[in-house]
């Protein structure tokens, strides 16, 4: 609920006119009787001239009827503590909620998963780290492995890979002789 205020002063708190489709403009019989609007939901939060003030979806209106209303008019606290407790959680969790339930691959990757390497079919550096796309003896499955646990575990593997390695581009250089 909002306090009760006339719809001139709902209107000047807002910065929206008497004349436009709002919970203001509803009006009510010419009684003089201020009117009193329910809050459905708070929709955003921002500070103006040092107040804070709410985006309020007001019950029984359209989303343009929406209006900025200072944190002082507000009656309804539980709707407020809701929305902080959702602003609260930050970005990263807010995007956690909204996606779909997805397990962390907690999976041992590279020598972790106890295997004997084959040799080495790829490298990148997408990550900013050197990686070697290795196969393993008796599997399948490759894993992106650090460059630099593959140098010192097997440098064998590495030298054959790079001495293996088609190069993909090439100048000849052509010498005329007279």
């Amino acid at each position: 609920m909002v306090k009760t205020r006339t719809k001139d002063e709902l209107a000047e708190s807002s910065g929206i006119s008497t004349s436009s489709p709002s919970p203001a403009s509803a009006g009510t019989p010419q009684t003089g009787a201020p009117e009193e609007f329910s809050v459905e939901k708070i929709l955003d939060k921002r500070s103006r001239n040092g107040k804070i003030e709410y985006l309020l979806k007001w019950k029984g209106y359209n989303e343009e009827d929406n209006t900025w209303e200072p944190e002082e008019n507000l009656d309804c606290p539980d709707l407020i503590a809701a929305y902080e407790s959702k602003i609260q959680l930050g970005p990263e969790d807010a995007d956690k909620s909204k996606r779909k339930n997805i397990t962390e691959d907690n999976r041992a990757r590279g020598f972790d998963r106890g295997l004997e390497p084959d040799k080495i079919v790829g490298a990148t550096d997408a990550s900013g780290e050197l990686m070697f796309l290795m196969m393993w003896k008796n599997c399948k499955q490759a894993d992106l492995v650090p460059a630099n646990q593959v140098n010192v575990r097997c440098p064998d593997i590495v030298i054959n890979y790079y001495e293996n390695k088609k190069q993909w581009y090439s100048k000849e250089t052509v010498i005329e002789l007279d």
